[in-house]
């Protein structure tokens, strides 16, 4: 059966797979009933939804009608941006707080992207920096340092 749209495949299946991982891990907790639900019983859902739709996407994407898209090849440059800019805000989330971490995370993040503007980088790491200090922190009190502990 050949594949007419690859990106939407290849989406497809990163659906089912993840879907998959998390069902897996949802089998840990008990499944419980409709009516007296377990801990396993939302994540087993959300798990068999996301697999569906996975799926669903994937027979779209085998179907003569659909529109011919081949995947494109993967820049491991913006790949180890983004990927070290995460690693680099986990490293410094305890050190230097929930602040200074999210801010060196968004801005590195952005810089994976050839059309990044500084004006831009600005303005969106203040705008998400604030909605993300209050949501977690404000929001559902999560217990995080905001800043690092030689300034608090």
């Amino acid at each position: 059966m050949p594949i007419y749209n690859q990106r939407a495949f290849a989406s497809g299946l990163l659906f089912v797979i993840t879907a998959l991982a998390f069902f897996l891990g949802s089998r840990e907790y008990d499944l419980g009933t409709p009516a007296q639900m377990g801990s396993g019983f939302f994540p087993s859902l959300v798990s068999v939804c996301l697999g569906g739709v996975g799926l669903f996407i994937m027979l779209g994407a085998v179907r003569r009608r659909s529109a011919r898209e081949r995947l494109r090849t993967w820049n491991i440059r913006l790949l180890a941006w983004i990927a070290g800019s995460v690693a680099l805000f986990a490293f410094m989330l305890p050190r230097f707080g929930f602040v200074i971490s999210l801010v060196v995370l968004l801005v590195l993040a952005s810089l994976a992207s050839h059309e990044a503007r500084w004006r831009g980088i600005v303005i969106n790491t203040l705008v998400l920096v604030a909605i993300a200090v209050g949501a977690f922190v404000y929001g559902i009190d999560l217990q995080l340092p905001l800043w690092p502990s030689f300034i608090r």
